[in-house]
């Protein structure tokens, strides 16, 4: 494995305080960077201080969008030790965004070195505040100058960190969620499995209209029959109806999520019925209606677990418990937040020490 080139910085930046966080938009002092060329692989893996990047105008991601990424979180636990949590399944996953999208995969053990050596040198900046965090983001874009419609013959990747606030600052309250059958997210053989930028520019109209008509994010139904539910803009999607917790299967179509696996994971252990398949709107819908719709949620990395409080689908305001947070949803947030601030005992292997 080449050795990781460390070029410091001469000049560090004011650090922030815990309470005036919010997410994505303070950067720490320093940045990973490697490149490809078709000829001579991945070379040149170094720790440089934060700057803007140089891309020529014809470079490939600007036209043709050839990029990958990722978001995982690093941790700062009550014995003030810094972790990741689960950094080798996000790096997995990113190297299967690569695969799809024509982008030379990474050496796992590579890259999980640069999250660790970066992480590392910035420590200093993951905070210390529960329901704050350091978020990483590892990406790939094509740099190779050209125009026309093939995979790149050179590439950047690079990994910057964010310290970001609690995504709760005021408490965990339930979001409400505006079902959409009007745009499509993805299908089956598509790219919604992965996590490439034009999936996400291609969510931002629904997005904005949902924002505008007083909803937090948009939960995706199938791009085929437009009735089953994928997931929410950022999220992967939970429903409690009686004693079942059902989640739309991983098909091609949605994001194979981190904290969806966790919270699977996790449920299964409880001895809980967990079943992993399609579930349309309609049939969330009659739940409601039965009284037997207990509990929705979503996951993710920036929110952990997300209570939802209301969905809203043609016309109709389907309130789930109340408005309130359910024990289920409120046991799964406390699980996973206790492994990732080590007050609770990993017994998974899904923390790597930094």
């Amino acid at each position: 494995m080449e050795p990781i080139r460390i070029t410091r910085a001469t000049t560090l930046k004011k650090r922030p305080k815990d309470s005036d966080l919010g997410f994505g938009k303070v950067f720490t002092d320093h940045m990973f960077v490697m490149d490809f060329q078709e000829e001579k692989g991945w070379y040149d893996p170094r720790v440089e201080p934060y700057a803007p990047f140089s891309l020529d105008p014809a470079a490939a991601v600007l036209h043709y969008a050839q990029s990958a990424f990722d978001g995982l979180k690093a941790f700062r636990g009550r014995d003030r030790r810094v972790r990741l949590f689960r950094p080798q399944k996000h790096l997995e996953r990113m190297n299967t965004s690569a695969k799809r999208m024509c982008i030379p995969p990474l050496d796992p053990d590579l890259a999980l070195k640069s999250l660790v050596t970066l992480v590392g040198i910035d420590r200093d900046w993951v905070p210390a505040s529960v329901g704050h965090a350091l978020y990483v983001r590892p990406t790939i874009v094509a740099s190779e100058p050209f125009l026309g419609v093939r995979p790149a013959h050179s590439y950047i990747y690079f990994v910057i960190l964010s310290p970001v606030g609690a995504y709760y600052p005021e408490g965990m309250n339930p979001v409400k969620i505006l079902v959409v059958d009007t745009y499509v997210r993805a299908v089956e053989g598509g790219v919604g499995a992965v996590k490439t930028a034009g999936n996400y520019a291609a969510s931002l109209l629904a997005a904005e209209e949902a924002k505008h008509a007083g909803y937090t994010q948009v939960l995706w139904l199938d791009g085929v029959h437009r009735k089953y539910l994928d997931e929410v803009g950022t999220m992967n999607i939970m429903v409690k109806i009686g004693d079942e917790i059902i989640t739309p299967p991983l098909t091609g179509a949605i994001l194979p999520g981190v904290t969806r696996d966790s919270a699977l994971t996790l449920m299964r252990e409880w001895g809980l019925r967990v079943s992993e398949r399609q579930i349309s709107i309609d049939e969330v819908r009659e739940a409601a209606h039965r009284g037997t719709l207990d509990e929705v949620w979503g996951t993710g990395t920036a929110a952990v677990i997300s209570p939802v409080g209301e969905l809203a689908y043609k016309g109709e305001r389907i309130a789930i418990h109340g408005g309130r947070i359910g024990g289920l949803t409120q046991r799964l947030y406390d699980a996973i937040v206790a492994i990732q601030y080590a007050t609770a005992p990993d017994t998974r292997g899904w923390t790597v020490d930094v």
